[in-house]
């Protein structure tokens, strides 16, 4: 079986105003994020700023939840992409958990959640375990930000719990299959699963514009924990929730405010698309000049800060 992936780069469009950076990026208040990848199902504790890591059994499988910050502040509910994991965005903790209760979850079959073979990986299923997810946690509110395929289940989960999402922030999230960038297929194989460093790091290699950025090897081994199934599964079910539907569409009959942020130099999908969010009322799109496909670790004080997009109220300014 082959999995296509990612092409050559491409510049898109101009930026729009950039928001300002708040103090979110540069407050004094930051708070490393944690180092246990035990998974194992302690429960956090509620101080403000520390970390917990918990495993929690759904009824359709164990998801693996980390939680950041003071848990009595605005919750941000980061969502990691496919062949990733929640550690995608280590870097980006310290930038929110002062001011932010920050919550990332594995999706099942990534990361330390569980990679059952009989169960169903379509994007609504595990928009719907996160969703469960928040509700074992006691979390009503929540602004949500995706990373690539991690905002096209930020997406369905607004669609399924409406009240439960106050904002998306989408972070280099393809609109739709014509936005792609294809290039030759890289072959996996199940008879050698799992693959070695080297074509894993084959596999990412456009997801990164930065020359000499060095891909952190916690990431390269959680994609070692996958399955052959649960990697080639989710992709193919993300191919077919954007083949039912594009984002753009999704999101205009869902009146959330929205926030998309697009590397320029984008190798997986065009960053020109980005243009077609501005389909949705009020939604703010910005290209970040010089970074790829994922921002959240190449560069991340570039990103706008939760403040450009959360209100005092929970929910999103408006451009």
């Amino acid at each position: 079986m082959t999995v296509s992936d990612s092409g050559p780069r491409v510049q898109g469009a101009g930026p729009t105003e950039r928001c300002t950076p708040s103090q979110d990026a540069g407050s004094s208040e930051r708070h490393a994020p944690s180092q246990d990848d035990s998974g194992e199902g302690h429960a956090p504790s509620q101080d403000a700023g520390t970390t917990g890591s918990r495993t929690l059994s759904l009824d359709d499988g164990d998801i693996h939840v980390r939680q950041d910050g003071p848990r009595d502040a605005p919750a941000l509910l980061l969502v990691h992409g496919s062949a990733s994991s929640l550690r995608s965005w280590d870097a980006m903790v310290p930038l929110l958990a002062g001011r932010h209760h920050v919550i990332r979850i594995d999706l099942l079959g990534h990361g330390r959640s569980g990679k059952p073979d009989d169960r169903s990986y379509a994007t609504p299923d595990q928009a719907r375990r996160v969703g469960e997810a928040l509700d074992r946690l006691g979390i009503e509110h929540a602004v949500v930000a995706g990373h690539s395929s991690g905002g096209v289940v930020a997406t369905a989960l607004a669609e399924l719990r409406p009240g439960l999402v106050d904002a998306l922030a989408l972070i280099n999230t393809g609109p739709s299959l014509e936005a792609y960038i294809p290039q030759e297929p890289l072959p996996l194989d199940p008879a050698r699963w799992p693959p070695e460093d080297e074509q894993i790091l084959r596999f990412g290699r456009t997801a990164f514009s930065r020359p000499g950025f060095e891909v952190p090897q916690e990431l390269v081994d959680e994609v070692r924990l996958m399955t052959f199934h649960t990697l080639t599964t989710t992709m193919r079910e993300t191919t077919e929730y954007l083949r039912q539907r594009a984002l753009p569409e999704r999101l205009a009959s869902l009146g959330e405010p929205l926030l998309v942020l697009f590397g320029a130099d984008d190798g997986r999908w065009r960053s020109s698309s980005a243009a077609d969010y501005r389909k949705v009322p009020g939604a703010t799109v910005e290209l970040l000049p010089g970074l790829g496909h994922t921002p959240i670790l190449e560069d991340p004080p570039s990103a706008p800060p939760p403040s450009c997009w959360t209100s005092p109220h929970g929910g999103a300014e408006r451009a």
